[in-house]
């Protein structure tokens, strides 16, 4: 046991602890299979701990999901202070946050794999995304900032899965913010019409 698994926590510090330790392990072992001795073992506590804050397994899970959200939140605020604004304001800031670095402390990551398996999560997630897109309606509607939306998804959910990319990171974040400070008027040409080669990306 370390140093600091001995020194007495604050209950907000074990809190913190069992919050963290959930998320990590959700990444390890999915949802389904979250182990509560394993998360109190982590955190440097006992079971009771789990009980005395959250009251179940159940309200881990509920106070874990409401937690991500919070700090997805927090990342996005940070990311359109960052922004200049106007028409595809939140989507460059979305984008942003998704190509972030992904890790074990990584929000996003948690809450995405979670909600893969868990139809509440995945309506939790849903909703989030649905209150932003109508705060943001005024600068984040268009089919076209929904397909640099949809595209920043299906990058991290390859990137999470281990596919092969064939173009950095990097390069396809800096392609889709791009796409998202042409004016609407600009977007108007149909898909099919535009071919580009990966290395034009």
């Amino acid at each position: 046991m370390t140093e600091a698994h001995r020194r007495p926590k604050t209950p907000d510090q074990t809190r913190r602890a069992l919050l963290d330790a959930a998320a990590a392990l959700v990444l390890q072992q999915g949802l389904a299979a979250l182990p509560l001795p394993a998360i109190c073992a982590a955190a440097g506590v006992t079971k009771g701990a789990i009980f005395h804050h959250f009251g179940s397994r159940a309200g881990l899970i509920e106070a874990l999901s409401s937690d991500l959200i919070d700090r997805i939140d927090q990342e996005i605020e940070t990311a359109l202070s960052c922004d200049p604004g106007g028409h595809g304001h939140f989507t460059r800031a979305y984008v942003s946050c998704i190509f972030a670095p992904a890790g074990a402390a990584s929000p996003w990551a948690t809450l995405s794999l979670a909600a893969l398996g868990d139809s509440a999560l995945a309506q939790l997630w849903t909703g989030w995304m649905a209150d932003r897109l109508a705060r943001h309606a005024d600068t984040d509607a268009g089919l076209m900032l929904e397909l640099v939306r949809l595209a920043a998804d299906g990058h991290w959910l390859a990137r999470a899965q281990g596919a092969p990319l064939a173009a950095p990171p990097e390069k396809l974040r800096d392609r889709l913010i791009a796409l998202t400070h042409q004016a609407p008027s600009q977007t108007a040409t149909p898909l099919y019409a535009e071919r580009h080669d990966v290395a034009d990306l």
